[in-house]
């Protein structure tokens, strides 16, 4: 997260001004122009997800802007930096909501290009299947896969994450049944023992606990899963 200071200072501090909304989003999605406070001639844009704006759904509580949030301080922690800055801001325009940097990307790239870039991409896939089994993530479509300009592999859209009852469903299936990586095994093994405290608070206690159950099984069965039912994909694919 050190690596992050500057954009969290932007996203945490800066002045948000509305560009535009993001069309085809299940919930109301905008950009947004945030000025840098130490300089206010420094724009960057960020992607603003307010909780006015979400869909009521039976399985989750209003608020899924914590989740996004959950998710980047959870991937920070691990030091496998797949989430961009993602901060909470109560003053933002339509009211409280989650703040995440823009990552300038080709947007006719997604999981199913970046699959087929071979060996280059596959390590950062293969981490972004444990992640989202420890996340329990119910929407990783390929669209949420994405290269930045620099090259690095980012995943977006948490906002359906950490669910208590299992829910994983991800188009990223291609490793299934493949050994996870000794390193990542051990990047997660903390949290079979405690979560950490800023990712706890923003989820309940049932949460809480599924997600260190989720990375016991993943340390005992030391395995990718495999969808033996074929029905684990979020739809629309991407």
């Amino acid at each position: 997260m050190a690596g992050d200071e500057r954009e969290l200072g932007i996203l945490d501090h800066g002045s948000v001004e509305l560009l535009g909304q993001i069309a085809r989003s299940s919930n109301e999605t905008f950009i947004v122009e945030v000025t840098d406070p130490a300089d206010d001639e420094r724009t960057s844009w960020a992607i603003y997800k307010p909780e006015l704006g979400e869909r009521p759904l039976w399985d989750f509580e209003p608020g899924l802007y914590r989740r996004e949030r959950a998710a980047y301080l959870l991937s920070a922690a691990l030091g496998w930096d797949l989430v961009p800055p993602t901060v909470v801001r109560e003053d933002a325009p339509f009211g409280v909501g989650s703040l995440q940097w823009f990552v300038e990307c080709n947007l006719a790239e997604h999981y199913f290009t970046l699959i087929e870039d071979f060996p280059q991409t596959h390590d950062d896939l293969r981490r972004m299947a444990v992640f989202d089994v420890v996340t329990n993530n119910t929407d990783r479509k390929a669209g949420h896969v994405l290269r930045g300009t620099d090259g690095r592999i980012w995943g977006i859209d948490h906002g359906l994450c950490f669910a208590a009852p299992f829910k994983l469903r991800t188009v990223i299936w291609d490793f299934g049944g493949e050994p996870v990586d000794e390193g990542l095994l051990e990047d997660i093994a903390p949290l079979a023992e405690e979560v950490p405290t800023d990712v706890a608070d923003l989820l309940d206690a049932a949460e809480v606990r599924a997600l260190r159950g989720r990375v016991q099984g993943l340390l005992m069965r030391r395995t990718l899963p495999v969808d033996e039912t074929g029905r684990r994909f979020p739809w629309p694919l991407i």
